[in-house]
């Protein structure tokens, strides 16, 4: 994934990643999609094949795909070498990559959580927390490809054992080992589009999530989901995510206006209300919270009504980006306002934008 505009051609990256240039550390990291693994442009191990890498703005993106940091390398360290204070802490969360820190074990450790975030931030542009949110879901959820060897998946993205990979699974689902066998398969894919990669998840019938990897709301999705819809975690793709891929392509070319994909969100029945009138909003146009809560019959309902679009766990297909304030104003959404911005101009355009990603 290249971010265009801020990072240079491909092929000036890869020439520089093939003579170990350092010059270019801080510019993009590399990731090599056999291995796993993302470096610094002046890693001394083998420079992979030019089809199996990509490139990243940030290390943060290359761990929100699933990729780890090479050990050799340490592309985690800013400037090739992290402050002394900073090291343990590095090191702790690789060892245990989906544990979630927070700041009293942080201070119970003998560190400053806002010491801490304000080098995150300096280092590699996102908070501790997003930070191990992108380890914590990029590693156990940004494997799944092009729906591999399931196995192969599993040990090439740094997992053990396939229980250690479903029990990855489990623990963001929030689902029991017990609960999860007697359910329904719950397949996942990772879903490339121009905006980012997506995590996408359906049962056999219907799509149940399709969310922005990047996005803090996603475990709290994962966990709605697992309590909601339960089902076994299967990491390769299924008929129905095959299908959302295709007609997702299709929308970013500009080709498609209508998607077909049958879908299966866990909400209430009020959030279920509020997102079929989001799907009836049309291509191309916009609605306010106020006229989406009238078409509901709840018009003194606009904050829940809000607050329903966020909780939304279908990115694009049902398209909360299509609500604006009474003043036609954009406010929140989920995935960032950049991205809305960027599907009204799609749409409002009626054809394919200029990708800001080059996958």
């Amino acid at each position: 994934m290249m971010i265009a505009g801020t990072l240079p051609r491909e092929d000036e990256m890869y020439d520089a990643m093939r003579r170990r240039d350092a010059s270019f550390d801080g510019v993009f990291v590399m990731a090599v999609r056999t291995t796993g693994i993302f470096c610094r442009p002046g890693c001394p191990a083998p420079s992979p094949k030019r089809q199996n890498v990509e490139f990243f703005a940030r290390t943060a993106d290359a761990l929100f795909a699933g990729y780890r940091p090479c050990l050799r390398c340490r592309p985690l360290e800013r400037a090739g070498e992290a402050p002394a204070w900073i090291r343990p802490l590095l090191e702790a969360v690789e060892r245990e990559p989906l544990r979630r820190w927070r700041d009293a074990e942080l201070r119970a450790g003998g560190y400053d959580p806002v010491r801490v975030r304000r080098w995150f931030r300096q280092a590699h542009g996102v908070t501790f927390q997003a930070f191990q949110r992108a380890r914590r879901i990029g590693g156990a959820l940004g494997t799944l490809r092009e729906g591999g060897n399931v196995a192969q998946t599993a040990y090439e993205h740094g997992f053990d054992s396939l229980s250690a990979f479903y029990d990855a699974f489990r623990g963001l689902l929030k689902t029991t080992p017990g609960a999860a066998a007697s359910a329904r398969p719950l397949h996942f894919t990772r879903i490339l589009t121009p905006l980012g990669p997506m995590l996408a998840a359906a049962h056999d019938e219907a799509l149940a999530l399709l969310e922005f990897t990047d996005r803090r709301m996603l475990e709290t999705q994962l966990q709605r989901l697992g309590r909601r819809l339960p089902g076994t975690p299967v990491p390769a793709p299924n008929a129905i995510l095959e299908q959302a891929q295709a007609e997702l392509d299709a929308y970013f070319a500009g080709s498609l206006r209508q998607f077909t994909v049958p879908l299966e969100p866990a909400g209430t029945p009020f959030q279920h209300a509020v997102w079929q009138v989001l799907r009836d909003i049309p291509y191309g146009t916009t609605r306010s919270y106020g006229e989406q809560a009238r078409l509901i019959g709840r018009p003194t309902a606009t904050r829940a009504v809000a607050r329903a679009n966020g909780d939304n766990p279908i990115a694009i297909i049902v398209p909360c980006h299509r609500v604006v304030g009474s003043n036609g104003k954009l406010t929140g959404y989920g995935g960032g306002l950049w991205r809305k911005q960027w599907l009204l101009d799609l749409e409002q355009g009626g054809g394919a934008r200029r990708d800001l990603f080059t996958v």
